[in-house]
């Protein structure tokens, strides 16, 4: 079987309301363009009709999977997703799509040449933010400093949803990842760059969402707790070239 072009993997839990409208955007925008692509929608333990919805649109959209998981945890949905992706190149994003989804093909090459890694960014030169609170904005500022600090010096913006990598960076760095909740990605990221890597950061208009998940006080504790464990991680090798 011919690789696709594209993977697009995106984590589920509790998205009947949200899913129908991005799934139905997501397949026009990919049936207009020239290359293969396919979607991974990874639902992982939700209690509402996610898990129907998916499979009733994987019946019939051909380029549409379903994988199933009891476990919850965003990050164990989207490991899994990326490392039973077929793409060439695998773009992991959120359910509620705030990021337009015209901007896919800018991760993508020609547009990006060929990068190992890309990840968008509401704080690189040329980002918008839409309709976002100021505090919600402060919280990210704040945490994005303690990730540069600890963790990941000179990336701006690791928090956003939508981060593209090329297939064999997945291979290689997804096993390793360790995390289930909301830090993956930086785990992720950092494990990329102890194995050198290139990050780029793409910036891209973002909508802020009001049905976020994100517990703003809650998991900024749990991401400051996790940046500490992921050096712990480092100092005992559980990061170690395999």
């Amino acid at each position: 079987m011919v690789a696709p072009f594209l993977s697009i993997v995106i984590p589920a839990y509790n998205e009947e309301r949200r899913l129908p409208n991005t799934l139905e955007k997501l397949l026009r925008f990919l049936n207009a363009q020239n290359y293969q692509a396919e979607v991974l929608i990874v639902e992982n333990g939700s209690q509402d009709s996610t898990l129907e919805i998916a499979q009733a649109y994987a019946s019939q959209h051909s380029q549409v999977r379903v994988l199933h998981s009891n476990q919850r945890g965003k990050g164990l949905a989207v490991q899994r997703g990326m490392l039973e992706a077929r793409g060439e190149h695998r773009f992991m994003c959120d359910s509620d799509f705030s990021m337009p989804i015209e901007e896919i093909n800018r991760f993508l090459p020609p547009a990006l040449p060929n990068s190992p890694i890309a990840i968008a960014s509401r704080e690189a030169p040329g980002a918008v933010r839409y309709n976002e609170p100021p505090y919600r904005h402060f919280v990210g500022r704040v945490y994005n400093l303690l990730i540069r600090s600890i963790a990941l010096p000179g990336l701006q913006d690791t928090q956003c949803g939508f981060k593209c990598f090329r297939a064999d960076a997945v291979e290689e760095l997804f096993p390793l990842q360790t995390m289930s909740g909301w830090s993956f990605d930086v785990e992720v990221l950092f494990i990329a760059r102890l194995r050198g890597y290139s990050i780029v950061e793409v910036p891209i208009p973002w909508y802020f969402n009001p049905d976020s998940k994100v517990r703003v006080l809650h998991d900024s504790y749990r991401m400051a707790v996790d940046l500490l464990r992921i050096r712990l991680n480092q100092r005992t090798g559980v990061y170690a070239r395999r």
